[in-house]
């Protein structure tokens, strides 16, 4: 069993996979627009051709799938966060600067009883992120 964050971004996926490619890395392994259904009654709404029917992406080790949605709704994202561990601060740091670009920090990057870098951000696209350094020593004591 295995469970991946599928994300809708209302009209901008394309743009998103591309801010995630350049800013933390993020690899498309496979994208297919609406235009290339291969069901002939499964069409995206007039204009959205070359829009993301969908997509799948990774960062790090995690799979992650995306999608522009069904039509111009501004994607919402609530109750959920997507939790990215780096190796150490610098890379939180960069992690953390590089997602928050156009974004809205929550809470900085500090030290907490539980690592040495944690933040929340929710980005450009409104994605809600927390950006956390990986403690060996801590790893047993939850956020």
């Amino acid at each position: 069993m295995k469970v991946q964050a599928y994300i809708t971004f209302g009209g901008r996926c394309e743009e998103a996979l591309e801010f995630y490619t350049k800013s933390i890395g993020a690899e498309v392994s496979g994208l297919m627009r609406w235009k290339e259904s291969p069901e002939a009654d499964m069409k995206g709404p007039p204009g959205w051709e070359e829009k993301v029917m969908n997509a799948a992406f990774r960062i790090g080790e995690s799979q992650l799938m995306a999608d522009d949605g069904m039509g111009d709704k501004t994607a919402e994202f609530k109750g959920m966060t997507l939790a990215i561990e780096v190796a150490d601060d610098a890379e939180a740091r960069r992690v953390f600067t590089a997602l928050g670009e156009a974004g809205n920090v929550t809470m900085p990057l500090m030290k907490t009883f539980w690592t040495s870098s944690f933040g929340m951000l929710t980005d450009k696209f409104g994605v809600p992120w927390m950006v956390n350094v990986a403690d060996a020593t801590a790893a047993s004591t939850p956020p």
